[in-house]
């Protein structure tokens, strides 16, 4: 049996990377269906090789994170692409991404497209929002990928590891790659006016060497939920909430009516984002008010 690493799922054929630089088309083995185990790109997998290029998935290596949309495995960091307008910025959409981020232990990175689309009065107000997210602790770029040398500084986040590379559709995720990396001649397209929100152009997950890193281009999305997340650890996805919750008076503090809230405190003096502490109000609603899964 060989190994190598799943870097593109298309249409129930897995193509692995080996060691040595080859692809080897492989399908997977009926026992993964009747386990209900999808392979998903990142898997490291064990094959085998019927041919020079051809085999089937016998094992998947136990797996670090994965995410269901997009459907990859083993990330190491998130770059979540938020535009500045054609979508205009939206702080709640960017939380509910980092939530989810948050919630499988990956790093995000926020990105923050179409800067040279704006007017000055609106890149001070995208600037302010940039502040509170980096006094949070993120890693935050405003980014113009037609500008000239305009993604040039972001090429360090793509170094290593594999990158997962997500954002509601037409925030200017392919155009990114494509300014980064020419040949790779990914799809974009325009804003529908009517809608507001990008055409999708992405039809499947692969990831694409730029750089050193491994990143996916992923099928453009909007709806984001809460499934996988409880209602007592959401204030982990938080790191401003997460660093005070051991001084809130009670143990198991939600942070909602609860007294001697040290993160209500925090609010009220300007030390958390009034904005950031509505969307997990918003957030815990949503997932308390969920219909349990059988």
């Amino acid at each position: 049996m060989s190994e190598g690493r799943i870097i593109k799922a298309l249409s129930g054929f897995y193509y692995v990377k080996v060691e040595n630089g080859e692809v080897i088309q492989c399908r997977g083995r009926g026992v993964f269906r009747k386990r209900k185990i999808t392979p998903l790109v990142g898997d490291f997998v064990e094959f085998e090789a019927d041919s020079p290029d051809e085999g089937y998935i016998i094992e998947i290596k136990p797996r670090e994170n994965e995410l269901v949309r997009p459907p990859i495995a083993n990330i190491d960091q998130a770059i979540i692409v938020n535009s500045a307008i054609q979508p205009d910025f939206s702080t709640t959409l960017l939380d509910r991404f980092l939530v989810l981020i948050e919630a499988k232990h990956i790093e995000p990175i926020i990105f923050i497209s179409k800067m040279d689309l704006i007017s000055p009065e609106k890149q001070k107000t995208i600037e302010a929002y940039r502040n509170d997210y980096e006094r949070i602790g993120y890693k935050v770029e405003l980014v113009s990928s037609k500008a000239s040398g305009g993604v040039l500084p972001l090429k360090d986040y793509f170094s290593e590891g594999v990158i997962v590379l997500a954002g509601q559709s037409g925030v200017g995720k392919s155009s990114i790659l494509n300014a980064l990396k020419p040949s790779l001649l990914l799809k974009t397209a325009a804003i529908s006016e009517s809608l507001g929100r990008g055409k999708h152009t992405t039809r499947h997950v692969e990831l694409v060497q730029v750089n050193n890193g491994l990143v996916a281009d992923t099928p453009g999305f909007s709806a984001l939920d809460f499934q996988e997340i409880e209602a007592e650890d959401l204030s982990d996805c938080f790191p401003e909430m997460r660093s005070r919750k051991g001084s809130c008076k009670f143990r198991g503090c939600m942070h909602h009516r609860e007294p001697g809230c040290a993160v209500k405190e925090a609010v009220e003096n300007g030390e958390i984002s009034s904005y950031r502490y509505e969307h997990y109000l918003t957030f815990l609603e949503e997932i308390q008010s969920r219909k349990p899964r059988y």
